[in-house]
């Protein structure tokens, strides 16, 4: 599913289209997607500026002024959902589940699965419960090795899920955890409280060189995930662990290995991570 790299791609990616603009309205095609459509979405939307594209965790926010109902448009893409701009007119596909209406275009969600969420929080309420529990984010100032050597000390279980925990820091999905860990040498079957406080930097550094490079690569297209343009991802053509269980270590020459932790995929290579 798409993680920070993806829904920073595409935040990017819709950001110059949508920043600044008037929103004639909304279409909604379906009553729920994981969770229900806000009703009348239509005449909370008509009117606003979108003053801003923001991102929090894997959630984007389309910061709304001048309508009736000063707020915010919460959008999260789920496993299979995409974003795309689309002229006036265009006919809706089956998956196409909710229309975003501009003067010139329109920009389309499609989820296939529908396990994304289109929300609608009115200014002045309490953070709403789904990003009221989300940690820090990696490119924080927080996100500091000091502050992850602190938060670990209290976790015994193994760190690369612990990583992926997004009450404790967000975005840190299965490929960069997976590769952020190789780039720090710490092994992912290692207790998180068992990290010293040196290491805490070199990986704090490393996720956030990992994640960096993979928005830079436009993000990973594993399954379903493709750009607001519909280009692709690249940075899992460069994983030096990631699905390469049985090949030999870019970097040692030993041979990758894979281990299920928490019900996902793991990848290392016990040469270079301790």
């Amino acid at each position: 599913m798409p993680e920070l790299p993806e829904v920073e791609v595409c935040r990017r990616g819709v950001q110059p289209g949508v920043e600044g603009q008037v929103l004639l309205g909304a279409v909604a095609r379906v009553p729920r997607l994981r969770l229900p459509v806000p009703e009348g979405m239509d005449r909370i939307l008509a009117g606003q500026r979108v003053a801003a594209v923001r991102r929090r965790g894997k959630y984007l926010l389309f910061d709304c002024r001048g309508g009736a109902t000063d707020g915010t448009l919460i959008i999260h893409l789920g496993m299979t959902g995409s974003l795309r701009f689309v002229p006036p007119g265009t006919p809706a596909s089956r998956h196409d589940h909710v229309d975003l209406l501009f003067a010139s275009h329109v920009l389309r969600f499609s989820d296939p699965r529908r396990f994304g969420v289109v929300l609608w929080q009115a200014s002045g309420e309490p953070a709403h419960p789904l990003l009221a529990v989300l940690g820090v984010e990696p490119f924080d100032e927080g996100f500091t090795g000091e502050w992850l050597h602190a938060a670990l000390r209290r976790r015994a279980a193994p760190v690369k899920p612990v990583l992926m925990d997004s009450h404790l820091v967000v975005g840190i999905g299965n490929i960069y955890a997976s590769e952020s860990l190789f780039r720090a040498g710490i092994s992912p079957l290692r207790a998180a409280n068992r990290i010293s406080a040196g290491r805490c930097e070199r990986l704090t550094a490393a996720v956030c060189e990992t994640l960096s490079d993979a928005i830079a690569a436009g993000g990973s297209s594993i399954r379903d995930y493709v750009h607001s343009d519909g280009g692709a991802g690249c940075f899992q053509v460069d994983c030096a662990v990631y699905d390469r269980a049985g090949q030999p270590c870019r970097r040692c020459g030993g041979v990758v290995r894979q281990v299920r932790q928490a019900g996902r995929s793991t990848y290392w290579c016990p040469g270079c991570q301790h």
